[in-house]
This record gives structure tokens, C-alpha cells and sequence, in this order.
């Protein structure tokens, strides 16, 4: 029998039991609806709403059943529909009348939304852990290769050489990003929608600042309507799922990439690839592959969290139910995704010779080239068009600038003298980069401190919570 079966002259359909629950889902919130009911009950107390006596005896049920729940001993039944009912039901079978008296001054509507508020906390500071470890796998390997060069590409085409901990640390601040978007959802979610009822508020003389601080909310959201209705904290947390799945997707195509025989730039742990059924000699980047694909399973629990919300009425509707199912998939494909990635990072084996015999080919120092043309007093277009045309000389003999003699420079420019060589040693290119956030190891170190800085940051913030 329902909680809510007065009402209704026959039960339901034996079919819709199954099809109107959300127990199977939302009873991974089971410790965040039995902190609810137990700070309201003891609102309710203080407020004399309920004696002191029934706040005890139903204080002690909730954690006989959160205890049962805990260790797999609670036997769920569907017909009760959600969480909050499975609980509720139990709890007065086990205290009695006590127990019927906690949902006084409350609704499921405003008990749901704070469970699934208090739980997208949860999920978004265990996402800010895993974005922090990965950030601190990055941060090592840039650290641990220092001097190592690569072509730095556009188009994936080789365009100027940069150091590997700069590529490295590109990501690195991708995810500092995204570490603040998870923070900005966090802070979304961190407000107590608890007291506003179904929708209207109540007329009992309750305490919703009580309840909010004892469930750690930094305040409470001031209208009741928008209270129970309100997701947007979800699509906040999804979004910030939703970019960051795209990060990893990218670091995974490089990977793909860099592994490959074509580049050999690195190589991956025996730990994280898998081999062939057929193919004894092939060692494939199978789980950087997953990470990329599992990023449209992401994006897929955010398009259907918008489409949910976009055609709902004030207040509460049903259709509501259908938002936590993506939250915890989300949650738990990003944080698997991070984890996976970190020991990735960690464990790869990066390839320096393969990267700098790479940086032979390309005509890495062409800019260099212009640059040092400029320097001689020519303008930077008239010193683009001469070295284009240096290129498309050495495509024709099949070589690369550093291979053509200086008459043949000079049969271009006459500015071009014997210190062009050092123009374009590969080493003073790089160096030569010391603008801020540039690839110069000057810089880049300058990077790097300011990345330590991030971490420590990172670390107080997640402390905070």
C-alpha cells in the first residue's frame, strides 16, 4: 500500500509500478534522503512542531535503516516508488506514529530536491578530486622531460617546435578549467530547497535556515516555486562534465596519435593497452580510444537533461524523475575516464629522439627565418614572401632550410648572412620564444610554478568543502 493511497479507490496498474519508480536510481541517494529527514526532524522539534521525543525515536530509526541500507541487509520494494517513500514507510513500520509524523511541513518535491542537490555536491567534489590527480600526472611529466622538443602543429601540420612539458601543460590548464566549472556547479547545488513543500511553502513555523546549515547548504533558495522546479545546478554539473569529457577526448587523440608507428613519440604500460585476437604483434591504445568515445555518452546525459527541462511548467512535474539517472552517469563515466587518463600519463613512456628527428621535417624555422630578416630591417611580409619561397625551394630539391647553402639564401636576400645558422638551430627557436605562456624554457618554467600554484589552490578549495 502507498503513502499516498487514501485518495485513490484502487492501486495501480501492476505495470506502471515499475514504470513511474526511480527507486532503482535514486536509491544511490539513500544517505543524502536520511540526512534530510533526520535534520528536518529535528527542526521540526526545535520549532515544537513535533515533541522532542518523536525527533529521538525517529533519529534512531533513520540510522537503524541507513545501517541496514549500508550493509545490503534493507530489502527495497518498487511499489514504494522512490527513495524517500522506501525510507519513510520503513521507518514508521519500525517507530510508529513517530515515524508519520516526520513528513510534516515537507513534500517529496522539496525532499527530492535536496537529495539530489546534496548529491550533485558530492559527485562534483569527488570530480574535483580526479581532475586534480590528472592535473598533477601532467604537471610530473612536464616536469620530468624538460629539454625534450617536438613540432608543435596547426592543422596537424608542422608548424614551430615547442617543448613537450609546454604541450603537456596545455592540458593542464584545460583542466584547471574545468576544475572551476565543477567548482561553479558545486556552488550551484549548494543551496537548501528544503521547507519549500510542494510548491507554495508551508504554514507550520519551520526553520529552513535550521536545515540548511545542518545539512552544510551555504543558504537557501528564496523562492519555493523555483525551489522544487529548479535543475539548473544539474545542467551546470553536466556541462562541466560535458567539457571536460571533450579535454580528455582530445589528450586521447593525441595519444591514439603519438603511439602510432607513423610518430612513435610515445609509448604506452603495458597497463593501459590491449592487444589483438589475431594480430600477436599489436599493442593497441585501446582505453585512450574509450575515453574518447565515452565523451559522447557525456554529451548525450546533457542534451537529454535540456530537452527534459525545456518544456516544463512551474512547478514540479514528473517528467523531473529523469534527471539523476544522467547525473550519475555522467559522474561515474568522467570520473573513470580521469582516473584511467592520470595513470595514462603517468605510467607512458615519451619518446625524445622520435620527437626530435620529427622536428627535421616541416620547416619548423621558417618563421625564425622571417624574424631574422626583420631583424635585418626588411618588412615582415616582403621577409614572409622570401621565405615561402626559399620553402618551395626546398620541396623542389627535397630538403630542408637548414640543408640549402647561403648563396642559395642569398640568391633570395641579400640580407641573409652566415649568422642565419644559428636562426635556425631547432634549440634557439625554442628559446628564442620567452613571451609569456611561450614555449621558452624560461617561460615555461615561469609556467610551471604558476601551475604549482594552481594545485595548492585546487587543494584549498576542495579542503573548504
Amino acid at each position: 500500500m502507498a503513502l499516498w493511497d487514501g485518495r485513490f479507490e484502487t492501486g495501480a496498474a501492476a505495470e506502471t509500478w515499475e514504470f513511474g519508480a526511480s527507486l532503482p536510481v535514486d536509491c544511490e541517494l539513500y544517505q543524502e534522503d536520511i540526512a534530510g529527514s533526520r535534520a528536518h526532524a529535528a527542526m521540526l522539534a526545535a520549532q515544537g512542531i513535533i515533541s522532542e521525543e518523536d525527533a529521538a525515536q525517529i533519529k534512531t530509526g533513520l540510522d537503524s535503516i541507513e545501517a541496514d541500507i549500508a550493509t545490503g541487509s534493507f530489502d527495497f520494494d518498487i511499489r514504494d516508488e522512490d527513495i524517500h517513500m522506501a525510507v519513510e514507510a520503513e521507518l514508521i513500520r519500525r517507530v510508529g506514529e513517530p515515524g508519520a509524523r516526520l513528513h510534516t511541513g515537507r513534500s517529496r518535491n522539496d525532499q527530492v530536491a535536496t537529495d539530489t542537490r546534496l548529491g550533485a555536491k558530492k559527485l562534483a567534489r569527488a570530480l574535483m578530486e580526479d581532475v586534480l590527480e590528472l592535473q598533477r600526472s601532467l604537471l610530473s611529466a612536464a616536469e620530468q622531460h624538460p629539454g625534450v622538443i617536438l613540432p608543435g602543429c596547426t592543422h596537424l601540420q608542422h608548424a614551430q617546435p615547442v617543448l613537450l612539458s609546454h604541450h603537456l601543460l596545455a592540458y593542464f590548464w584545460m583542466l584547471s578549467r574545468d576544475f572551476q566549472r565543477l567548482n561553479a556547479a558545486y556552488d550551484a547545488a549548494n543551496r537548501s530547497p528544503l521547507g519549500s513543500a510542494a510548491l507554495a511553502g508551508t504554514g507550520y513555523p519551520i526553520d529552513r535556515r535550521m536545515t540548511a546549515y545542518e545539512l552544510g547548504f551555504a543558504d537557501v533558495i528564496p523562492n519555493s516555486l523555483d525551489a522544487v522546479s529548479d535543475r539548473d545546478f544539474l545542467l551546470d554539473l553536466s556541462y562541466a562534465g560535458s567539457v571536460c569529457a571533450m579535454h580528455l577526448s582530445r589528450l586521447a587523440e593525441e595519444i591514439v596519435l603519438w603511439s602510432s608507428p607513423e610518430f612513435g613519440y610515445l609509448t604506452l604500460s603495458d597497463a593501459y593497452a590491449t592487444g589483438s585476437s589475431i594480430m600477436p604483434q599489436k599493442k593497441n591504445p585501446d582505453f585512450a580510444e574509450l575515453v574518447r568515445g565515452k565523451t559522447g555518452r557525456v554529451y548525450g546525459n546533457l542534451m537529454q537533461l535540456l530537452v527534459t527541462m525545456k518544456g516544463l511548467p512551474l512547478a514540479y512535474n514528473k517528467d523531473l524523475q529523469e534527471d539523476k539517472e544522467g547525473m550519475f552517469d555522467t559522474a561515474r563515466t568522467l570520473s573513470m575516464c580521469l582516473s584511467v587518463m592520470s595513470g595514462m600519463i603517468t605510467t607512458a613512456q615519451f619518446n625524445a629522439d622520435a620527437m626530435r628527428a620529427a622536428c627535421s621535417k616541416g620547416y619548423l624555422a621558417a618563421t625564425d627565418a622571417a624574424d631574422y630578416l626583420v631583424r635585418k630591417g626588411m618588412a615582415f611580409r616582403d621577409a614572409h614572401a622570401v621565405v615561402g619561397r626559399l620553402v618551395l625551394l626546398c620541396e623542389h630539391r627535397g630538403c630542408e632550410l637548414s640543408d640549402l647553402s647561403l648563396a642559395d639564401l642569398r640568391g633570395e636576400c641579400e640580407l641573409f648572412a652566415d649568422d642565419i645558422a644559428g636562426a635556425l638551430d631547432l634549440d634557439r627557436v625554442v628559446a628564442a620564444r620567452t613571451s609569456e605562456g611561450g614555449t621558452a624554457p624560461t617561460a615555461v618554467e615561469h609556467q610551471m610554478r604558476l601551475a604549482r600554484t594552481d594545485i595548492v589552490m585546487g587543494e584549498a578549495v576542495l579542503a573548504g568543502k
